[in-house]
């Protein structure tokens, strides 16, 4: 049986990026600085996507002997798409930072990017046909995806209580 890499790859993408607004959120709380903690999370976020994104495709472009040719045109491109990426993770601290809560700001990302790429890559890529040889389906996936998306952000549970506290839990037991 062929093994679908792109599917497991688009997979682990979705574990790792449905798992980023939990973790950041956690991150921003845990520097228990109410002014600067997200900004003091998004510098440790830096430091590992530097780990990650620099460090990691620099050792395998080594090790599997790359030319090193790097065409100003892909290089234009890709500095394109990290700043899309970096502001787009900023945006959620900031959001995290104006009250959003994780579950509600993920929820609008996720319904709403993809969105956004099939509306831009069909505009750099129309379709065979023009737009009007787009499948139905195609749109109703594109309705389901933001009703999706204005679903779990309007009726998402409020948060259960919070938990009791070391000192009150020690009256409690009588400690």
């Amino acid at each position: 049986m062929k093994m679908n890499w792109w599917l497991t790859f688009a997979l682990m993408t979705v574990l790792c990026w449905g798992l980023y607004g939990i973790f950041l959120h956690s991150g921003q709380i845990g520097m228990a600085d109410p002014e600067n903690g997200r900004y003091k999370a998004f510098l440790w976020v830096g430091l590992m996507y530097f780990l990650t994104a620099v460090l990691a495709p620099l050792a395998i472009l080594w090790f599997g002997g790359s030319d090193w040719s790097f065409p100003g045109k892909g290089i234009l491109w890709s500095c394109v798409a990290g700043i899309l990426g970096a502001a787009g993770a900023f945006c959620v601290l900031l959001a995290f930072g104006a009250k959003g809560s994780p579950a509600v700001v993920m929820s609008i990302v996720f319904a709403g990017a993809p969105i956004v790429n099939a509306a831009v890559a069909l505009s750099l890529h129309p379709p065979k046909g023009g737009w009007g040889a787009i499948p139905a389906p195609f749109w109703l996936g594109i309705v389901l995806a933001a009703t999706g998306g204005f679903l779990v952000t309007k009726f998402k549970p409020g948060p259960g209580p919070a938990p009791a506290s070391k000192a009150a839990a020690a009256e409690v037991s009588g400690e």
